[in-house]
Parts: C-alpha cells; structure tokens; sequence
C-alpha cells in the first residue's frame, strides 16, 4: 500500500489509492500492449455502407376526363365551341352577341327578352300575387315570392323565407318537385342548411321564362311538393307615365 502524504485528506488518500490499484490491475492484464497491437494490425479498409437505390418516379400521362353535364341536357348531342366559332370567322357582330358581358345579350336573352320592366309593372304583378295568395286553399301553407336578377338571369339561387322553411321543410337536404300550373313536375335541390332551391330551379324557370320583375306564389301542397304559380309583370310599362 502506497503511504499517505503530509496534508492528504483521508478522502484524497482513499482516491490515490484506487488509482494505484488500477493501474497494477492494467499492467496485470497487459491491456496497453493489447491496444497498441490491434491498432498496428487493423485492417485500413472502411467498413462498407448499405448501396441505397434511388427510386424513379414516372411522370403521370393525365388521362382527360369527360366534360359534366346537366342530366336536362343528358339526352342532346355534344356541342363542340371550337368549331362553333369557327363558323362565325370575324363576324364581330355576331360574336358580340355571344358575349356574356354584353347587358342586353345576356339579361335579356335569359329573362325572356321583351325590355326593362319598370317599377311600376313590378308592384302590380306582386299585388296581383298577393291577391292570389289570399285566394289559395289556407290548408295548404304558401308564399309570395318577387323574383330579382339573381333569381332568374344569374346565379340562379332561390332563397326561400326562412320562417316557412323551419316550420314546413324538412331540416334535411331533399329534392323539391315544383308543379307548374300546367301540373308538369319539375325536380329541384333544396338545402336545409342554406334554406333556398338550387340544381334544379334554372331548367324551371328558363322553361317556364321567368324574368326579373316577375312574382311568384309558392304553395305546398305535399310535404316536398309545391305547386308554383307565375305573375307576369307587363313589359314596356314605363314610370313616366305615371308622373304625367
């Protein structure tokens, strides 16, 4: 055993003596001998790494889809616009009135044509369906709905009173049959979340040409079913002649 030094604590003899020991231990086993040799015959090749394959990704051939089409227009044949304007050539006249920019090419043309209706023709045709309102069977609930731009020419989106759709509507989406007075049925989508008519409703009113100015009176006459009864509004009716 090694001898304490002068002014070693008995914590620092105790360190100094493990040390000790473990360096007899190493020179027993005769590890630094055995380090040196393996470093000294060791092969200098490096250990050899995985190949990793690199993954080709093809690029995709889109493959075109068919055009959607309205199941109303299902059954006519495929119009092709290509060759459409071709036939036109520079005719800008013509091209002109295919426009959908052009006010009166498109209002108009989906409105059923005829002129402006004035403010006045307007009110007499929802007078005239709140007439009719008052008439119709109180069994059956109704409404008194003005059609506007949005309705009949662009968008095409009926909204319809919301105190009549959480009373008599159901609280899912459905289809609404709409019966023109004619008793013809008409499909249409109804969407409970947004109350209105959707798919549906502009075959409706392009077949039945309903225009901005026209009134409109909803009458349900089964749980899904109403029957749709159409005011015109007179055309040509200007205000003037009334401040005359």
């Amino acid at each position: 055993m090694a001898i304490e030094k002068k002014g070693m604590s008995a914590y620092e003899a105790e360190r100094e003596r493990t040390v000790e020991e473990n360096k007899r231990k190493m020179e027993a086993l005769n590890l630094r001998h055995l380090s040196a040799a393996v470093a000294t015959y060791a092969p200098k090749t490096p250990s050899p790494m995985k190949h990793k394959r690199r993954r080709v990704i093809e690029a995709a051939t889109p493959v075109p889809s068919p055009p959607r089409r309205s199941r109303r227009l299902a059954h006519l044949p495929e119009v092709k616009y290509a060759d459409a304007c071709a036939e036109v050539g520079e005719d800008s006249e013509r091209v002109g009135r295919w426009s959908p920019r052009r006010r009166s090419g498109s209002i108009y043309l989906a409105g059923g044509g005829g002129g402006p209706i004035s403010m006045k023709a307007r009110m007499e045709a929802a007078s005239k369906a709140e007439e009719l309102e008052s008439q119709l069977d109180p069994q059956f609930p109704s409404f008194m709905k003005r059609m506007l731009h949005s309705h009949v020419v662009r968008g095409f989106w009926l909204g319809l009173p919301s105190h009549f759709c959480d009373t008599y509507l159901p609280k899912n989406d459905c289809t609404i049959t709409l019966v023109d007075e004619k008793d013809e049925e008409f499909e249409s989508k109804y969407l409970a979340y947004k109350k209105g008519l959707s798919g549906g409703w502009a075959g409706f009113a392009l077949d039945h040409v309903i225009r901005d100015g026209d009134s409109t009176v909803f009458q349900l006459i089964k749980p899904t079913t109403f029957k749709v009864h159409i005011i015109r509004a007179a055309v040509g009716d200007d205000d003037n002649e009334e401040m005359e």
